[in-house]
Formats: structure tokens, C-alpha cells, sequence
């Protein structure tokens, strides 16, 4: 283990372009280069000039000479904790290098501090292990998480520390996100309400005929993302599941239930939690060696994730803990997690209607078509799976299997259970607004011109319905125009006066 000082002046830290050189590196920064911690690194770092200006750049924040802390496992976690956001992972591969008597010293320096009271219970709650100290006798409570820097969940008191602890998760599974201007804005707008005053001025007719249009799109739009154009019966029998989202509770026995809706055909597949490694990527043409874009999770691991991941979705659902924030929470670290074979997208995908039902926020009876905006935005959905993915990569150690596949060598637990989710609940955020301001309010336009149109129709000719529909659906395919097969074949009885007409009147009401 290194022993040169923490705060040594670097002019480069892991491939990163410095904003300067040299700087001083402090906080997180300082702790994974004196103790060689192989952490994904935080989103932003921390170092000091040696100028006097303090500044941000996209990876980096740059303090003052002034800002320098004590060159100390005390002083760097300290101004972690005062100026960056809660980093669980970097804060778990630290304290399984140091012996927990330095955290010790450290409380009993400063018994009553917040920041020596919150490393005590970050260094507890983390490693499982109680230090040799006794319970917090004074001191006023102190939140775990800085309500400046990241979204706090639901608070309990953790009386040894005098420490609230509003981590949104559990020490199986707690990513974070950080309160970023996009997502204050987003929230500010109460898309939830906005999503109830839209559905309250419509007919309920045209609601449940926009909510059955708009399941079956979710639904062919989550198989489009996975490259798959499945049969109509398919399609519709997911719709169906994906219509039940938030009316059972989140269990083992629910997703495997959800998985084997997913795929029936199961003769080449084992279902349930993966008893061998997996990845997504491709394999080299010539070898056949695995190229992993993306590493899941040991399948040892799988009981310790799962079951944190549902007991955190139990936890925030009973909270007022923003319902999108949740889906992102728990929906993407499904995803990141691969804990299926086969399954794992759209099932991560059926996830985030879930959360978002269960927790009131979707309308009743109405699925906003995410899956169908996320296919919009394929290349910014691929980008946010990567940004957690990449960087985990080189941290992953393995070995290509006899059937080429891929089997992880080293400890991982902690890559899934925390990660930094920010990216991941803005995109979603900016999808369910798109859902709400753009594609509900469409389709329930397109329904009403629909009924419009049918009505001209059937105060202008005598035909059925079904014959109504089917020229309606011509326009709509010619962009107002009858083909020329529709002319010769189904509708060859109008004369052009009357086809002038019908496209007049088409015109006039799309």
C-alpha cells in the first residue's frame, strides 16, 4: 500500500484531464489515490489549486489553498462528507482497507461532531460490523445524506449515532441521486397532477379506448427496443401484464411470473435468478471469446441484491419518496443487476410502470407509453445504460467459460448495490414529461378527430362501420389521400365528387 501523502500534487489522476496542473487532490479524490481503491470514480472530484480561485468544470471542482483539509484519513473524509455527495461505494472499499480502530480515533477525537457521528454510522451500516464505542450521548441529530448534494429518502433514527438515516435504500441495494437543476425543475412542474387534469377534462370513452391504444404501443415498443417484432398475440398478452402493473406486490414469485409471460418458450432457457455468469455484448467473430459491453452481476450475489432491491422498493413505496425517482432506483438497478437469463429489458421496463402505479402516480386505468419514447430515443437510452456500465468494466475480472460465457473472478457486490442513478432519473423523468405533455395528449386528440371524421362519414353515406374505419384508416395511410387500390377495390363505388368530398372533410378535421 502506498504511504505518500494524501494531498501530493498530481497532474493526472486515473486518464482524467486535470482543469489545471498541478492541483492537490482532497476529498474522495485524495482517499481512492492513497489507498489504491479500485471504486468507480464519484461523478465530480474534488482537488485544490494552488491559486486562489475556486471553480467547476465537468468533472472537477476546484477550491481555494483555504479549503485544504488536515492531510488525514479524518480530514479527507470530513471534507468529503462537508462538500460531496455521499459516494457508498468509494465509502465501502475504504473501509475494508482500514482497520476500524482508526474510525475509532476518529469519533473519540470528536464525540459529539456531525461529521465524526455520520462516519461512524456510514462505517457501521456499511460493513456490518459495531466499532468499540459506546452510543451517542449527545450531539443534535444529523442527517446521513445532505439534502443539498442528493434526494434523501424516508428517515429513521439511528439512536447509537444521533444520525438520521435518510438513505433511500438498504445495505443490499442503495444507489443515490444527486440533486441536480434538471431535476428541481422537473419536479417543480407536478407532472403528476398535470397527468390527472388532462385525463379529468376527457370523455371516458375516448380514455379507455386512448389507454387500450396506448398499452399495446408500450407493449410493441418494449420488444422493438430488445430488436424483436413479435406476433399480435404476443404483444397483446405483455399489454395485459404490463395493464396489471402496480396490483400485485414486488416479489421473487412476481418476476419470475412476469418472466414467464415474457417468454414462453422456455425448452432453451432456465428460468429464475441465473445460476452462472452473463453479459451483454457480442462475441468475437473468430474465437468466439465473449465481448462484454456490459458484466451482470455474480450470480452468487443475486439473493443479497434482490432481495435489497425489493425490500428498498417496499421502503420507498410506503414514503413520499418521488415516485420517478423510485422507478429509476429500482428499474435500472434491475437492469444493471441482469439477474434473468432472458427477460431482463422488458421486465426492467414493466418495473417503472410498477413503481409509478403502485405509488399513485399514473392516472387509473391509463399506461404512459414509456417504452414507446424510449425507442425515440434509443441512442440517449443505450448512452444511460453505458454510463453505468462503462465505467465498471475495467473493475470486473474475468475469465471467457467453455460455452463462452463469462465468469467473474472477484469481489463485484458493490458495483450493483450502489451506484450513482442521477443520469438514469433524469432520462426517465424527461420521458414520462414527454409521455404526459406530448403522447397522451396526441393520441387522445387523434381519437376525438377520429370520432369527428366517422361521424361526417356516417351522416354522408350508408355503410358500416367496419367500412367507415377502413376508409379513415386509407387517409390516414395515404396522408389524406384514397390509394389507387382503395379506389379500384374497396371504395371503387364513389364517383369523384363524393372522393373530393371525404378528402376535403378529412383535411378540414386532421
Amino acid at each position: 500500500m502506498k504511504r505518500h501523502r494524501f494531498s501530493k500534487p498530481v497532474t493526472v489522476f486515473h486518464d482524467l484531464l486535470l482543469p489545471e496542473k498541478p492541483l492537490r487532490l482532497v476529498g474522495y479524490a485524495a482517499l481512492m489515490a492513497h489507498y489504491e481503491l479500485d471504486a468507480p470514480l464519484p461523478w465530480k472530484l474534488s482537488a485544490v489549486s494552488l491559486k486562489h480561485r475556486k471553480y467547476e468544470t465537468e468533472r472537477w471542482q476546484v477550491f481555494t489553498p483555504k479549503h485544504l483539509p488536515p492531510d488525514t484519513l479524518a480530514g479527507h473524509l470530513v471534507f468529503a462528507l462537508k462538500h460531496e455527495p455521499v459516494d457508498l461505494g468509494v465509502l465501502s472499499k475504504l473501509f475494508s482497507r482500514i482497520d476500524g480502530q482508526e474510525i475509532e480515533e476518529i469519533v473519540r477525537q470528536e464525540p459529539t461532531g456531525q461529521y465524526s457521528r455520520r462516519i461512524w454510522f456510514f462505517h457501521e451500516w456499511l460493513t456490518g460490523r459495531m466499532l468499540d464505542l459506546p452510543d451517542a450521548k449527545a450531539g443534535a441529530y444529523v442527517d446521513a445524506l445532505n439534502p443539498v448534494f442528493q434526494y434523501p429518502g424516508p428517515a429513521s433514527s439511528s439512536r447509537r449515532h444521533r444520525v438520521r438515516n435518510n438513505l433511500p435504500g438498504v445495505q443490499g441495494f442503495c444507489p443515490l441521486v444527486r440533486r441536480t437543476e434538471c431535476l428541481d425543475r422537473l419536479m417543480t412542474m407536478d407532472l403528476a397532477k398535470k397527468a390527472h387534469d388532462v385525463i379529468g377534462k376527457i370523455h371516458p370513452d375516448i380514455i379507455l379506448r386512448a389507454a387500450a391504444f396506448l398499452l399495446l404501443k408500450d407493449s410493441k415498443a418494449s420488444y422493438a427496443i430488445e430488436g424483436e417484432t413479435p406476433p399480435r398475440n404476443r404483444a397483446e398478452r405483455w399489454s395485459r401484464a404490463i395493464g396489471q402493473a402496480g396490483q400485485h406486490e414486488l416479489t421473487p414469485d412476481e418476476l419470475l411470473r412476469l418472466q414467464k409471460i415474457v417468454i414462453e418458450d422456455t425448452r432453451f432457457i432456465k428460468m429464475g435468478w441465473r445460476d452462472e455468469g452473463g453479459f451483454i455484448g457480442t462475441h468475437d467473430r473468430m474465437t468466439a471469446t465473449p465481448l462484454p459491453d456490459h458484466i451482470s452481476a455474480r450470480w452468487e450475489d443475486l439473493p443479497t441484491l434482490m432481495n435489497g432491491l425489493l425490500e428498498t422498493n417496499r421502503k420507498l413505496s410506503a414514503s413520499g419518496y418521488d415516485p420517478i425517482l423510485s422507478a429509476a432506483l429500482i428499474a435500472f438497478g434491475f437492469v444493471f443487476i441482469h439477474p434473468f437469463v432472458d427477460g431482463n429489458g422488458r421486465i426492467h421496463r414493466y418495473l417503472i410502470h410498477h413503481v409509478m402505479a403502485s405509488a399513485g402516480f399514473t392516472p387509473k386505468g391509463i399506461v404512459f407509453p414509456i417504452s414507446a419514447v424510449i425507442l425515440e430515443r434509443l441512442d440517449e437510452y443505450r448512452k444511460i445504460l453505458e454510463a453505468c456500465s462503462k465505467p465498471r468494466l475495467p473493475l470486473i475480472e474475468w475469465r471467457a467459460t467453455e460455452r463462452n460465457n463469462v465468469e467473474v473472478l472477484n469481489e463485484t457486490l458493490d458495483l450493483y448495490r450502489f451506484f450513482d442513478a442521477t443520469p438514469q432519473a433524469e432520462f426517465l423523468y424527461k420521458c414520462v414529461r414527454e409521455t404526459i405533455e406530448s403522447s397522451l395528449p396526441e393520441e387522445v386528440a387523434y381519437l376525438t378527430r377520429h370520432d369527428r371524421m366517422k361521424k361526417w362519414i356516417s351522416d354522408h353515406f350508408e355503410m358500416p362501420d367496419r367500412m367507415g374505419e377502413l376508409l379513415i384508416s386509407f387517409l390516414r395511410q395515404g396522408k389524406g389521400k384514397l390509394s389507387k387500390r382503395a379506389l379500384e377495390k374497396e371504395f371503387a363505388a364513389l364517383n369523384e365528387d363524393e372522393i373530393n368530398r371525404i378528402e376535403r372533410a378529412y383535411k378540414e378535421t386532421f
